[in-house]
């Protein structure tokens, strides 16, 4: 029976197999120097230059988004549809390892890691500050409606329910169920040229390959750089809001050192001792606060805005999935293909990273994790944050109602300052950014490092520290020399690599469903499935 299918994804490539090994390091030659002089060429030309730079890469990247954003649209919409397939096609039984493996990592760390690194973050940053943006019209409103009012509300909580639900976990989940299928079921690199292999085959080996990787390691350093830079900011404007410390480029440049100190130590604990043990540190205190929120602030406004959220994210997703016949084109150009650039530009770090931890799972079972539970728990946590702030903005109260939304980075310790325990809560919420930093920069490191080590895990200790000091210096340089622009022109680089990588992610989509075709037919011809 085991001779009736013939395993199509048979290679001769083992990982390293072409790294150098020199002073302590275990490097894959191509990918790891090439990849050192784009970095350092460009950061080096940024901050030479960095009103220019970002004006010229600004320019571009808004071309890119005003020109393909139907493409945008519809590849994000092929992802989720793809993903939710998956969890009820007879494929969805297969298991990331081999039938017999068995989870790493419990569920409840698992999910933790996978949520931390994926979008924690930008949870805090954007759970007040985007529905007040929609509900005030500040920027434009979906679908130009009227600002201030019942519509708008709706609108404004479905629409950021939309850009942090089911799309960009999609994402994440294509590219991580092609990275574990590849890596665990067929003993291939863990590195993102794998995933191309139902493509170029053994060519991916070679300079196809090299040119995969070498974008994939680009877009995440120069990703991960500018958020831990515009964190940085953030926090420093959450300190200096709560204890008057200056948030100037003195303040930013400790933040960064600190956080750096912190994830080199994870580093030096492993995945088990310092990533895992971050994120259920994050979980822990992301959960305290939303129950605070909940719980102290306006409940039933928030339990309304619970109902509000899930029915207008359901009801408005088609419609906000549509790129043809817009009339708020200014408002879904700067927002949501903004954010599918953006995540896009991502996946391939957090694409990774939930590979590398979710060995043992189901098809089925992992693109559940991934796609239904996040969404689930934003629903909860967009309503608590942005219900409470459109409800302070309603009755009059506070800085958001008297002001409007002034400082981005300022409007979740505005709405703050109207509940009890003021201090404490934006404090805890201050030490909840950093440490979602810390693991987004510990994570990375291991991305990056498993790439450039050429898909082996198991590099040595030295290599991931060394990059999490060369994030960190990039973020610190940039700050330190070009500010605002130097890390805006970065962030600009970052989101116009989403366009070719939203190519990338579709081949990657076709090459895992016949990934999987093949190997539910493997499994059946070998008495292992039904």
């Amino acid at each position: 029976m085991g001779d009736v299918v013939k395993d199509e994804y048979q290679t001769d490539y083992v990982a390293g197999q072409d790294n150098i090994t020199r002073f302590g390091l275990d490097l894959h030659a191509p990918v790891f120097p090439v990849t050192a002089i784009l970095v350092v060429l460009f950061v080096v030309g940024t901050l030479m230059f960095p009103g220019q730079a970002k004006e010229l890469l600004d320019g571009a990247k808004w071309d890119i988004i005003a020109t393909f954003d139907w493409f945008f649209l519809i590849s994000a919409n092929i992802f989720v549809v793809v993903c939710l397939a998956l969890i009820v096609l007879p494929m969805g039984k297969i298991r990331l390892g081999g039938m017999d493996a068995k989870p790493e990592f419990s569920t409840i760390s698992w999910f933790s890691m996978l949520f931390a690194a994926g979008m924690g973050i930008g949870l805090m940053f954007w759970a007040v500050a985007e529905p007040v943006a929609y509900y005030t019209g500040w920027y434009e409103t979906p679908f130009n409606v009227e600002a201030n009012t019942p519509q708008a509300e709706n609108l404004a909580m479905g629409s950021t329910m939309y850009h942090w639900g089911l799309h960009p976990w999609a994402i994440y989940a294509v590219v991580a169920l092609s990275l574990a299928f590849f890596a665990f079921n067929k003993n291939m690199p863990l590195t993102i040229r794998s995933a191309f292999f139902p493509l170029l085959k053994d060519k991916v080996w070679g300079w196809p390959g090299h040119i995969i990787d070498i974008l994939a390691v680009v877009a995440t350093i120069f990703g991960l750089a500018t958020s831990l830079g515009f964190g940085a900011q953030q926090a420093a404007s959450g300190l200096n809001y709560l204890f008057d410390t200056g948030s100037g480029t003195n303040v930013q440049m400790a933040i960064i050192v600190a956080v750096t100190a912190c994830a080199l130590i994870s580093v030096l604990r492993g995945l088990d001792g310092g990533v895992k043990v971050l994120s259920n540190i994050n979980m822990g205190l992301a959960g305290i606060l939303l129950f605070f929120i909940i719980f102290a602030g306006p409940t039933m406004a928030i339990l309304e805005t619970l109902w509000v959220t899930s029915s207008s994210y359901v009801g408005n997703i088609v419609p906000l999935s549509n790129p043809f016949g817009r009339e708020d084109e200014a408002w879904f150009q700067g927002w949501t293909v903004f954010y599918w650039a953006w995540w896009i530009s991502w996946s391939p770090f957090v694409g990774m990273f939930i590979a590398r931890v979710s060995r043992g799972r189901t098809v089925r079972e992992f693109v559940t994790a991934v796609l239904i539970v996040p969404t689930v728990i934003t629903v909860v946590w967009m309503s608590a944050f942005g219900g409470s702030a459109l409800e302070q903005i309603r009755q009059g109260i506070g800085s958001l109602a008297e002001n409007g939304l002034t400082e981005v980075p300022l409007a979740m310790f505005q709405m703050f300052a109207n509940f009890p325990l003021t201090e404490i809560i934006s404090f805890v919420a201050i030490i909840l950014v950093l440490v979602f930093f810390i693991t987004s920069s510990d994570s990375g490191s291991l991305v990056i490092d498993s790439i450039t080590a050429g898909g082996k895990t198991d590099a040595p200790t030295a290599q991931r520290v060394f990059w999490v000091v060369a994030e960190s210096a990039i973020a610190a340089a940039l700050i330190f020399g070009g500010g605002e622009d130097a890390l805006g022109a970065i962030q600009a680089t970052a989101i116009s690599a989403g366009l070719p990588f939203t190519v990338v992610l579709l081949i990657m989509t076709w090459g895992l469903l016949k990934g999987l075709s093949h190997e539910r037919k493997l499994l059946i011809a070998r008495g292992e499935m039904t």
